[in-house]
């Protein structure tokens, strides 16, 4: 007795440690955040769902084995095994070793059940406080809020369910002969091999009874399954569209009401049955359901859709192809688009360039990719800083509207020399990133680098972009705890050949101030330094979940969040911005999107919350955006102390909320299809839109959505857009563009410019065509590639001007490394492209020979504009050579050869097109002989022109 009390007195004790060890770090980390009563919230909900659906299991199973214990006779088994040798000898296990095992099995089965339910925890929450959609669905008439919320609670409870009770038919079935299979499992293993007669079973009379009863409970719970299965139709691809179809509404739904009829009357005999078994009339009832199934929920469907509905299949699907069509719409939020003409003007002058000064004075000129490269060789400064991503936004600078890129300077301990990759270093002394780049998006030096108005450690700037707290505490590259408030000091940048420290003034962090706490996030980290370390001090905290995507994860794991948060200067202070989304994937008649939202499908999607992240103190505030989103309000019913009103956000930080890219990339995909409101043109896919293509260095890919600053036709004032073009399916002309606005109060409203289908318009890849075709500028791009650099085509805008289109590609070059490894014998020969080197660019003598040797330079910028292509070593010189008249060919392109390597180069290039052309006079291909002849011409002639300029 008493040992039983030390052992389960000892359980307890484990169990409670295990509640403190995992609960306790998590609510203090919750507390410090001011989230305490989401922690609990989530916590009890979780618990609470995993105990009740623990206690129906247990309830189950206890009932149905205290009424087999009940029916089972003492003086013999219920069932029992009959062998022509008689009963074969017992197994070395006692009665009370397999009651223990039994057991056993119950509780771990009972235990996995409840800890996989429990995860559904937000689910049963979502149900108990829903909120309407305030619109129905067009087959039942419910509101879309009972698919969303209810019906996947009733699905959940009714597997439950159903799982419960045949778990408890197996467990009873068990339980009855648990004596049996003792018996049947030592023959196997005393036959060693030898021939064992197959054991006959005889079911008595009160066994018989229980389990028909058990089945009729089963056939009851699969009554409600066909109950909803009825509403699932909605969610049917059996049609030409997603949703239920001809077939499904007027033949399924009908069929599953005849099964429900049938298994309630099945059950209802079951039941009867387990007073009186009549088993020949159970058995004939179980043939009858079988074949009521096989007819009716799969031949007469079949045979329906194959005579009926195929040979008319438009005729009768178009009412359903259009709810699809509308409640598709409405799920994405395509339904708000609004659809505007857009002639395409071929005229398009100087003048009306000026008109439109602020769209062309922010131009991208510079492509994410080669820009992250530079910055992490011109600002990382020293080995352990990098630069995660580059982000777009706009500021005010100097009473002007700038689009620029900027990218924060995180702090990467993985990075730190071997020597000094101490613990003390990771984790007291290197706690922070420093500052970030920031440049405008077409400036660009003469050296082809960009024009930093945040730069440097510490960080220079420009007035209207004041940084007084650049530390980064919280980033997107922050994987590791670190503490701070010791008593060593923490490195904040270097200076010169030293370093400068500081000591954190803020209040992020948990306070790791007694014994008991140092144990606990000793054992949380697994890591016995935090206990035993010296450095600590009363004040000292301990910062964990810095990851901007796990620190918001962890606080509203119900919510998905966009992939790309980005950087904001505001006031002095440097935040992050991450978009969150409320999604579904049980609207009704909506097409689930092909594009995956964290590797999940989803049917239904609102960006309907702006999360802000506290750089320095790692504060979050959760912003409505979309307060009228039935999913964000029902969340915020739920947890009412996590979410604000939009209003409350500060106006400084207003200025900077942009369109997510992740979620336009969605309704890009669906819109491309679901553009066709049409029935007859969506049935026969007769308009199906794509999204083009583009080259980026040597490779072709699709099209990324961009950031433009633009102002839109009938509009007064720019305003920050997200954009992507449209082409026609299996083409490569420009179709359409789709536009989302960012700035309030226009936030999220959704434009569609559609362009004339009579008139050809150069699509992205016709350009890239039309610029490989262009001989000057073909010539030039492979003269660059030759020796010594690796030509860059970056990613290729199209820009809405007025009422016409211009589009820009920048051309980057990139020193290869073979090039500036020079023997030491040698003298160092500077590369033309390198000139920042030679001018003493802030490139880090730290940063390995892999990081130095790559280092973007922008050298051209191509512009092309209705039937005319030019490339210039300016975006404005482009634009003039593209919009002026009266300008000459030669004028048109123009060589503009590097002045170090032109004329060397362009005699190579001389002598490789004349030995071509002695190769296709041998060959006697007097068509090939013929252009090479003029290739040569054309690099006579710059050898000649780069001369005369020479002298």
């Amino acid at each position: 007795m008493y040992k039983k009390l030390i052992i389960g007195f000892g359980l307890f004790i484990l169990i409670l440690l295990w509640l403190v060890v995992s609960i306790y770090p998590d609510w203090l980390w919750f507390k410090n955040l001011t989230f305490s009563p989401v922690f609990w919230k989530m916590l009890l909900s979780k618990f609470g769902l995993g105990l009740v659906v623990w206690l129906v299991f247990i309830l189950i199973i206890s009932i149905n084995l205290y009424v087999a214990k009940r029916l089972r006779p003492r003086n013999g088994p219920e069932i029992t095994f009959k062998a022509d040798g008689g009963y074969l000898s017992q197994l070395g296990l006692s009665g009370k070793t397999m009651n223990l095992l039994f057991i056993a099995v119950i509780l771990v089965i009972s235990f996995l059940i409840a800890s996989k339910s429990s995860y559904q925890w937000d689910m049963v929450l979502r149900y108990l406080y829903q909120q309407p959609f305030g619109n129905t669905d067009p087959i039942f008439n419910r509101d879309i809020g009972f698919y969303v919320f209810s019906l996947p609670f009733y699905v959940f409870v009714q597997n439950g369910l159903l799982t419960f009770f045949i778990l408890a038919g197996l467990l009873t079935v068990w339980w009855y002969l648990k004596d049996e299979i003792t018996q049947v499992i030592t023959g196997f293993i005393q036959a060693q091999g030898a021939p064992i007669s197959v054991p006959k079973i005889t079911i008595a009379l009160k066994a018989k009874k229980h389990l028909i009863f058990l089945g009729g409970t089963i056939v009851l719970l699969l009554a409600w399954g066909y109950d909803l299965k009825i509403y699932k139709l909605l969610y049917s691809t059996q049609g030409p569209a997603f949703g239920a179809s001809y077939t499904d509404v007027h033949i399924k739904i009908l069929a599953f009401k005849v099964l429900i009829f049938v298994s309630l009357g099945m059950a209802v005999l079951f039941f009867l049955n387990s007073f009186k078994p009549r088993m020949k009339v159970i058995w004939i009832s179980g043939g009858i359901w079988i074949g009521a199934v096989l007819l009716f929920a799969n031949i007469l469907p079949i045979v329906v859709q194959k005579l009926v509905v195929k040979p008319n299949e438009l005729a009768k699907e178009s009412p359903y192809i259009d709810y699809n069509i509308d409640y598709t719409r409405r799920a994405y939020n395509l339904n708000r688009i609004k659809e505007v003409d857009f002639p395409v003007s071929d005229k398009l002058t100087m003048e009306d360039i000026k008109k439109h000064d602020v769209t062309i004075q922010n131009i991208r000129i510079w492509d994410e990719r080669p820009l992250l490269q530079t910055y992490r060789q011109i600002q990382s400064i020293r080995l352990y800083y990098d630069f995660n991503n580059v982000d777009v936004d706009r500021y005010l600078i100097n009473k002007q509207l700038r689009q620029v890129m900027l990218s924060a300077r995180e702090l990467v301990v993985n990075q730190l020399p071997p020597q000094a990759n101490t613990w003390v270093n990771r984790h007291l002394v290197y706690t922070h990133g420093h500052g970030l780049a920031l440049s405008p998006v077409n400036e660009v030096t003469s050296e082809g680098l960009p024009i930093l108005l945040i730069k440097d450690l510490p960080p220079s700037f420009e007035p209207d972009l004041k940084v007084e707290r650049p530390e980064i505490y919280y980033g997107e590259k922050t994987d590791q705890y670190v503490l701070v408030k010791t008593k060593t000091k923490e490195f904040d940048y270097p200076k010169g050949d030293k370093n400068v420290y500081t000591i954190y003034q803020g209040r992020g962090g948990v306070h790791i101030k007694s014994f008991f706490r140092r144990l606990l996030f000793a054992i949380e980290f697994m890591d016995s330094q935090i206990l035993f370390t010296t450095y600590l001090s009363p004040e000292s905290r301990i910062m964990y979940n810095r990851r901007i995507d796990s620190r918001v994860g962890s606080i509203a794991p119900f919510l998905d969040y966009d992939g790309d948060p980005y950087l904001v200067v505001s006031e002095g202070k440097l935040y992050w911005i991450q978009d969150a989304y409320t999604t579904s994937n049980m609207y009704p008649y909506s097409r689930r999107s092909s594009k995956y939202l964290k590797n999940r499908k989803l049917n239904y999607i609102r960006n309907s919350v702006k999360v802000i992240i506290d750089a320095y103190n790692g504060d979050v505030s959760f912003y409505m955006i979309d307060e009228k989103d039935p999913i964000v309000k029902t969340y915020s019913g739920i947890f009412p102390d996590l979410f604000k009103p939009f209003d409350e956000m500060p106006a400084g930080l207003k200025k900077h909320i942009r369109y997510p890219k992740d979620l336009f990339k969605i309704q890009v995909d669906i819109y491309r299809t679901y553009h066709m409101e049409d029935v007859q043109v969506f049935y026969n896919q007769e308009d199906l839109w794509q999204t083009p293509d583009e080259l980026y260095g040597d490779s072709r890919q699709e099209m990324e959505p961009y950031y433009i600053i633009i102002k839109l036709p009938g509009d007064d004032k720019e305003e920050f857009f997200l954009m992507l073009p449209f082409t026609p399916s299996k083409k490569d002309n420009m179709i359409a563009w789709l536009a989302a606005r960012s700035d309030m109060p226009n936030y999220g409203n959704l434009l569609v410019y559609k362009l004339p289908k009579e008139k050809l318009i150069y699509g992205p890849m016709q350009i890239e065509a039309r610029v490989d075709q262009q001989t000057d500028i073909s010539r030039e791009l492979s003269l660059w590639g030759q020796r010594g650099s690796r030509v860059i085509r970056g990613n290729l805008l199209a820009i809405p001007v007025g009422d016409s289109f211009i589009y820009v590609e920048p051309v980057y070059l990139e020193a290869k490394q073979e090039e500036l490894e020079v023997p030491s014998t040698a003298s160092p020969k500077p590369s033309p492209f390198r000139k920042s080197q030679r001018r003493g660019a802030p490139v880090s003598p730290a940063l390995d020979k892999s990081r130095s040797a790559s280092l973007p330079e922008l050298k051209r910028v191509i512009v092309a504009f209705s039937n005319r292509l030019i490339m210039e070593e300016t975006l404005d010189k482009a634009l003039r050579g593209v919009l002026e008249e009266g300008i000459s060919p030669e004028e048109v392109v123009s060589p503009l050869i590097p002045k170090t390597l032109d004329v060397y180069n362009l005699g190579g290039l001389a002598l490789e097109h004349y030995n071509k052309a002695k190769d296709y006079l041998l060959q006697g291909n007097w068509a090939e002989y013929g252009k090479e002849l003029e290739n040569l011409e054309k690099v006579l002639k710059d050898i000649a022109r780069i001369t005369k300029e020479k002298k």
